[in-house]
């Protein structure tokens, strides 16, 4: 089966921030979201339909959110665990307007 990988611009303005050895991780990350997008963990309450997978990017541990059905992955934020509910809820409400 073909999956579908979607960003939203959020994501694809995070991810024009980072060096070439984070985006590396970045991919390793991703696949595995790919191939089981169970990996990470389900959110409650406000972030209810989105997933959170952590990682580690050159020494340090990020966040990724995302969601999935089963024919595509959306890929929403990636950071570092400082505000990044706070962000993501932020966006996920300007999201649901």
């Amino acid at each position: 089966m073909n999956i579908q990988v979607l960003q939203t611009p959020l994501f694809e303005r995070q991810k024009k921030k980072l060096k070439k050895k984070q985006i590396k991780d970045l991919d390793q990350a991703i696949k595995a979201i790919i191939k089981n997008p169970k990996i990470g963990e389900k959110k409650t309450g406000d972030l209810g339909s989105t997933w959170v997978y952590k990682f580690r990017m050159v020494n340090q541990i990020y966040l990724l959110a995302y969601e999935w059905n089963q024919p595509s992955r959306i890929l929403i934020a990636i950071g570092v665990h400082e505000n990044f509910y706070r962000n993501l809820k932020k966006y996920k409400g300007k999201d649901l307007n």
